[in-house]
């Protein structure tokens, strides 16, 4: 059940997620938090709550492509443009559903379009965009640079997404090389923080990573053959790392979901094995995690938690990984001072659990704990903001 921007909303004697033993008295006004104080102890047996629910701040999935129906985009060219934009409003439904409440699509969705679905569909997710990925057909110059830029500037997008390396499409041997010359990679970053934009690098690793960690970006995602060298200058850098862990582990599969040939599966099986070893030097080093997906497909949207686990598989505590998924995403997205925490004046993004979000056995026992997802702003709040971003 998706609770839309409550006026008005109570909850006594409720867990916050990660702190044990202790109870809270939560209200919420105009859809922020209003109050949050430590419960009185019980009194009278006969007051207690027949179950015990637990509170969660909302999930921030920073690595998602909600404008995608196919893993192949020669699939989606075959789809006539009222399927894709139904398949499109059921995957806002789907990831909300799941408890993300606030999404940064890493590439294939308008503002414009985002603004079309929260109002026509009435889902209230939240949506940063970089509508568009620069990527090899870009790697002519810097004045094609420039003018591709503006283009994407025009559309109101906050982010520059740059595909730095290859991936599942790329041969084994050659996808670390850079698709950039470090001119234009340089360039790209400069000019989209000349324009207040932030920038998210797609690389497998390699020195597209030293590139990144040099230019100042905000976000490296991916990063399975990232260096223990690059994970300490990564993390004096303050640059986030969103290394969307689980995706290559479905996609090495080849009766998975996703289904796909044998040399994609191994390709995967390669970066998922790889994707441990960059984790835990990460993890020594003292980087900042955050929690993205990659998902693309009606076969992957609303099981976004399913991260979780290969973020705790790989080496994460469960407190760490859902730091990614929370304050840390919110912090890289700019928002810490409202989203990302059960705290006084934040917005309500919350999600509402029957059982210890802490102690689930994995994402599927989480899911199914689900009792509501809230979502602190209303579809007109957040049409007005984008906008304004627009504007």
């Amino acid at each position: 059940m998706i609770n839309k921007h409550p006026q008005a909303r109570i909850f006594n004697h409720i867990f916050i997620a990660g702190i044990d033993g202790k109870r809270f008295d939560i209200s919420i006004k105009n859809g922020r938090f209003s109050s949050i104080v430590e419960s009185e102890p019980y009194i009278d047996q006969p007051t207690h709550p027949s179950k015990d629910l637990w509170i969660s701040p909302g999930v921030i999935d920073l690595h998602t492509h909600l404008a995608w129906t196919d893993f192949d985009h020669a699939d989606q060219l075959k789809r006539d443009s009222g399927e894709i934009e139904v398949m499109q409003a059921q995957a806002f439904e789907a990831t909300l559903r799941t408890g993300v409440t606030t999404a940064r699509d890493a590439g294939g969705i308008l503002p414009s379009t985002v603004q079309h679905l929260v109002s026509h569909y009435q889902q209230p997710l939240r949506v940063q965009t970089s509508s568009d990925m620069l990527g090899a057909a870009d790697a002519r110059g810097l004045r094609h640079l420039e003018q591709r830029m503006t283009e994407i500037f025009d559309t109101g997008a906050g982010w520059i997404k740059i595909m730095a390396t290859g991936g599942l499409g790329s041969p084994t041997e050659k996808v670390l090389d850079p698709v950039f010359s470090e001119e234009e990679f340089s360039f790209i970053v400069r000019n989209a923080h000349a324009h207040h934009k932030m920038v998210m690098v797609h690389t497998w690793g390699g020195v597209t990573v030293d590139w990144s960690i040099h230019a100042g970006v905000e976000s490296v995602e991916h990063g399975m053959f990232l260096t223990e060298d690059q994970a300490g200058r990564l993390a004096q850098s303050g640059i986030a790392f969103v290394p969307t862990t689980s995706i290559y582990r479905i996609a090495a599969d080849p009766k998975g979901v996703l289904a796909l040939n044998q040399v994609i599966c191994d390709r995967a099986a390669l970066a998922a094995e790889a994707h441990s070893k960059a984790i835990s030097y990460a993890k020594r080093a003292g980087v900042r995690f955050g929690f993205g997906t990659d998902y693309a497909t009606p076969a992957l949207h609303g099981y976004n938690l399913q991260e979780l686990d290969t973020l705790m598989d790989y080496g994460l505590t469960r407190t760490e990984a859902w730091q990614a998924a929370t304050e840390n995403a919110a912090d890289i997205l700019g928002s810490g001072n409202e989203l990302g925490h059960i705290a006084e004046g934040y917005i309500a993004d919350a999600i509402i659990f029957d059982a210890d979000p802490y102690q689930a056995q994995n994402a599927a026992a989480l899911q199914k704990s689900i009792v509501s997802v809230i979502t602190g702003t209303q579809e007109s709040d957040l049409i007005r903001t984008l906008a304004g971003n627009n504007s």
